[in-house]
């Protein structure tokens, strides 16, 4: 789906809703991306997820990245319960996807501060406000992949 397409749902399903936007690669979903997605629901009415696609992903995470392809990303995040909207975005920033949907929040991990989020002043722009949410990042799909990696194949010696 196209930006003007996901922009064109958002706005029939937004129909007076405080509307958020999260984002992020969710390469290896694992249990602080919940979290993550979770808390940026609570601080709002409908969530709307921007996910990396592939190129943006490589770009972000480094060669070997991400291990799972795009569409298989999306179809995961679309499947957890608190999100309303999933779609797959190009590009290293979400300057154009904030344009175009206008969020009232958007909502980032706590591995930035308000400060730090690239986005904030285009949030605050078009009337949003940025909002840290999660817990504390103690969770990351590349540690998890340097975990299986030490690990070795199923059934060796440690």
């Amino acid at each position: 789906m196209r930006l003007g397409d996901v922009a064109r749902v958002v706005a029939r399903a937004r129909a007076g809703k405080r509307l958020v936007l999260a984002n992020g690669c969710f390469d290896l979903l694992h249990v602080g991306h919940i979290r993550y997605l979770e808390a940026a629901r609570r601080a709002g009415d409908l969530l709307v997820v921007a996910v990396n696609d592939d190129e943006s992903a490589r770009r972000l995470k480094g060669n070997g990245r991400p291990i799972l392809p795009a569409s298989e990303r999306l179809r995961l995040v679309k499947a957890i319960a608190a999100v309303d909207v999933a779609f797959l975005f190009e590009g290293d920033d979400l300057r154009e996807v904030l344009a175009a949907l206008r969020p009232d929040v958007h909502a980032k991990g706590t591995d930035y501060t308000e400060e730090t989020v690239p986005e904030r002043g285009t949030t605050r722009a078009v009337g949003g406000v940025t909002r840290i949410v999660g817990d504390p990042k103690a969770h990351s799909s590349t540690d998890l992949i340097e975990r299986i990696l030490r690990a070795g194949p199923a059934g060796s010696a440690p």
